[in-house]
């Protein structure tokens, strides 16, 4: 079979490659725990599930939804985008909501890419931040995230003739897999250097609403002239424990959702409306749940964090996320460790 060269470059995503060993693990009657994969294993508040009963009952949303869903959804990711970070949000040009954040991920760099074109991608990160370039036919430069600084990329340290060159860079916080969170100033920082430079933001967000103590991470587009330069990705997934559901959001500049929009009106036929029904009670809902789920995250992620450095791991306490990031031994993979 002749398949296009682009296949060559194109890898499966490595959560499918670790669940089908685990799924066999399983089928032989092991008793598998995956560290591997960001599932809660907590459901959606009951008041939710209620709506999206009600919602499924009701005869008239199985029909083909909106391509860029209804207006209540939008509506509400405004309205919880204000108090939550206190950003404004157009309902109608600034805010189009997802299949889950992950296929945005994807689908993102053929609105900033042309074939050639580099993209700035942090090392390590999210896996389809890479796929998608390669999707698109661009070049991507790495850019490593190193535990002395944090784990946020050196934009000072990127030479001038790379950032200019570059179209789009990944940011990603907190982050994943690092479960490193960033500061104010780098953001203000990104921002200056991205309008120096012209390169676009792209701005990965899952993880805000898992936190601990009193932090509570700030979004990139609640800083000034954040979406003259780029984008925001935010998911219910791990906010309102809904991974399965497949519901997110990208916000911010408004040509790049014009352009993202084009594209999901061929690759797509929109979010099932009882989806949308729930995904707007949530947005519009309390979030008190959201306490004792990160409360209960907090005592795991103490008990790892202990357990790792009992045993000689130099791991650092997470102020978000429900990832402990520990370096692999000596003379392992990190895929076979």
């Amino acid at each position: 079979m002749n398949l296009a060269k682009r296949m060559d470059r194109f890898k499966g995503y490595l959560g499918t490659e670790m669940n089908v060993r685990l799924t066999k693990m399983k089928e032989e009657g092991r008793d598998v725990i995956n560290p591997g994969l960001g599932d809660p294993d907590v459901t959606p508040p009951p008041h939710l599930l209620d709506a999206l009963r009600e919602a499924v009952a009701n005869p008239d949303h199985h029909h083909y939804p909106s391509f860029y869903s209804s207006r209540p959804l939008k509506e509400a990711i405004a309205g919880w985008y204000e108090r939550r970070f206190g950003v404004h949000l157009d309902p109608e040009t600034e805010i189009l909501p997802l299949l889950g954040s992950s296929e945005g991920l994807f689908h993102i760099h053929l609105c900033l890419l042309d074939p050639g074109d580099l993209a700035l991608v942090p090392d390590p990160s999210y896996p389809s931040y890479e796929a998608g370039v390669n999707l698109a036919g661009g070049e991507i430069e790495a850019v490593p995230l190193l535990k002395e600084n944090g784990f946020l990329p050196d934009l000072g340290a990127i030479p001038s003739r790379i950032a200019r060159k570059a179209k789009m860079i990944w940011i990603n916080y907190p982050n994943n897999p690092t479960a490193a969170v960033a500061t104010s100033e780098f953001y203000r920082e990104l921002i200056d250097w991205a309008k120096k430079y012209g390169v676009v933001v792209v701005h990965d967000s899952p993880y805000t609403e898992i936190c601990f103590g009193d932090f509570c991470p700030p979004s990139f587009l609640q800083f000034e002239g954040a979406k003259e330069v780029g984008v925001e990705f935010h998911s219910l997934s791990k906010s309102y424990n809904a991974c399965g559901w497949r519901t997110g959001m990208l916000v911010g500049n408004k040509e790049i959702i014009a352009a993202m929009a084009k594209i999901k009106s061929h690759a797509d036929r929109g979010m099932y409306y009882p989806l949308q029904v729930a995904a707007t009670k949530a947005l519009n809902g309390p979030v008190d749940f959201m306490r004792a789920r990160n409360n209960m995250f907090q005592e795991r992620r103490d008990v790892v964090v202990n357990a790792l450095r009992e045993i000689g791991f130099d791991v650092d306490t997470p102020r978000a996320t429900f990832y402990v990031w520990a370096p692999v031994p000596r003379g392992y993979a990190s895929v076979d460790f």
